[in-house]
């Protein structure tokens, strides 16, 4: 009975330190959107029709009362050139904000890639 117990000690261990680990977490890919219209795979990112949709699926329940404000019609003003600086998302606060802070996963990898497409294009109110 003894040697059991110590048999069933040993393996409850062993099952407990394999157990305990952390998976790494392998970051999304965002897929690039070409910023030379002469690539045929490039696609004008609208503000209006893609980057708008984006904010009112998941943004706009609490960025309706805090700032800024990604309400449609006063969005694009609140965000340029403050969050958003045109043709370098790298410096922007707002893809920053998206990738590395509080808002980190609130935005799939296409809608990062719309996002991150559109300030490439120049962050134009269209």
């Amino acid at each position: 009975m003894k040697k059991i117990f110590q048999i069933l000690i040993i393996v409850c261990g062993g099952l407990l330190l394999n157990s305990c680990y952390y998976d790494e977490l392998v970051p999304r890919p965002i897929p690039e959107i070409p910023t030379d219209p002469d690539d045929p795979n490039y696609k004008e990112v609208k503000y209006g029709a893609d980057i708008q949709s984006i904010w009112n699926s998941n943004c706009i329940s609490c960025h309706s009362t805090t700032s800024p404000n990604l309400s449609e019609g006063v969005s694009y003003s609140n965000l340029v050139p403050e969050y958003v600086i045109a043709e370098n998302p790298d410096a922007s606060i707002l893809v920053n904000k998206l990738q590395n802070g509080t808002h980190n996963g609130r935005a799939n990898p296409t809608q990062m890639s719309l996002i991150i497409g559109w300030i490439d294009q120049g962050a134009k109110n269209n």
